[in-house]
C-alpha cells in the first residue's frame, strides 16, 4: 500500500512576507507546531512512514526541525520543559525523512516531478502543508480507504463559494458513490462566470507513479507553470481518476485570513 508522502515545500510564501523572507512558510506555527508537522502527523496516522520533502534555497529549517537537537535536548532534559519535545520526538522516531531540491519554481506539477527520485515506482500521497485539515479521521486516512477499493489516483475536493473558483483547480465529474466523483474535466483557476462547478481541489492527493511521465510531457499552462491539474486531466482520459469530498474542515494557511482562522480554531479546540 501507500508508504510514501511527498511534501512540495520549495515555494517562497510571498503572501507572508516579510515573515517568510528567512523562515519557510511551512515552518510558520499554528499554536506551537509548524504547519508541515501537522501534515506529517496526518500522513503518519494514515500508515505512511516515509516522508519525501521537496525543498529549495532557504528551507534548511525544515530539515533541522525533523532532526535531533542535541544541545537543546541536553539543556531541557530532566526539567519541566522536556515534555514540549514529546510530539516531535515521536514523529522523528517513527518516520524516515528524505529531501531533494526544486531548483526552479515552475508550478506544483514540476514540484511533484522533482520528487520522483525520492518516490520511485510506487503509488504515493502528496500533502500541501499550507492546507491544514482537521477531521474526525484524517483526510489521508479517508482517501487511503478509498484507494484500497479503487486502486487509482484520488484527489481531495471541497465545495467553495462560486466567487472563489479562481483560486483553485475545479473538477467536473459524475458522483459514483457518496462524495466520490469520477472526473471528466478539470480546470485550473477558472473565473467564476466560467467555472464548471464549485468543487475545488485542495492539497491532498493520492497519485500513481505513471503521473511522472505524464507531467514530463505536460506543457506549461495557467500562469506559465506546469499544472498538476493538466497532468491529472490527461491521466483521466486514459484511466479512472477520482475526486473525494472529504469529511472534515480545511484552512487555507497560505492566506492571512486562513492562517488566523486556523490559529483561533485550534486554540479553542485545545482549551476545551
Amino acid at each position: 500500500m501507500i508508504k510514501k508522502c511527498l511534501f512540495p515545500a520549495a515555494g517562497y510564501g510571498t503572501r507572508f512576507l516579510p515573515a517568510t523572507k528567512a523562515t519557510p512558510k511551512e515552518m510558520l506555527p499554528i499554536l506551537t507546531k509548524p504547519l508541515i508537522q501537522y501534515g506529517v502527523e496526518e500522513a503518519l496516522a494514515a500508515g505512511i512512514d516515509t516522508m519525501a520533502i521537496v525543498t529549495g534555497r532557504g528551507k534548511r529549517a525544515i530539515e533541522d526541525h525533523f532532526d535531533i537537537s542535541y544541545e537543546l535536548e541536553h539543556q531541557i532534559k530532566g526539567t519541566s520543559k522536556e515534555h514540549y519535545l514529546t510530539e516531535i520526538r515521536d514523529v522523528i522516531t517513527k518516520c524516515t525523512f528524505s529531501y531533494t531540491r526544486q531548483i526552479e519554481m515552475k508550478g506544483l506539477g514540476h514540484a511533484i516531478l522533482s520528487g520522483e527520485t525520492l518516490i520511485g515506482n510506487e503509488a504515493f500521497a502528496v500533502v500541501l502543508a499550507d492546507d491544514l485539515c482537521d477531521a474526525p479521521k484524517g483526510v489521508l486516512s479517508q482517501m487511503i480507504e478509498l484507494y484500497k477499493k479503487y486502486q487509482c489516483p484520488i484527489i481531495a475536493i471541497e465545495e467553495v463559494p462560486k466567487d472563489q473558483t479562481n483560486k483553485y483547480g475545479v473538477i467536473v465529474g459524475e458522483e459514483i458513490s457518496k462524495n466520490v466523483y469520477m472526473i471528466s474535466d478539470m480546470v485550473e483557476k477558472p473565473e467564476p462566470k466560467n467555472a464548471p462547478s464549485n468543487l475545488a481541489i485542495i492539497g491532498r492527493y493520492l497519485l500513481t507513479p505513471d503521473i511522472f511521465d505524464i507531467i514530463r510531457k505536460t506543457k506549461p499552462g495557467k500562469g506559465g507553470e506546469i499544472q498538476i491539474t493538466d497532468a491529472l486531466l490527461e491521466q483521466s482520459k486514459k484511466s479512472m481518476v477520482l475526486a473525494y469530498k472529504f469529511d472534515g474542515q480545511r484552512f487555507d494557511c497560505g492566506s492571512i485570513d486562513g492562517f488566523v482562522n486556523a490559529t483561533n480554531y485550534f486554540y479553542e479546540k485545545e482549551i476545551k
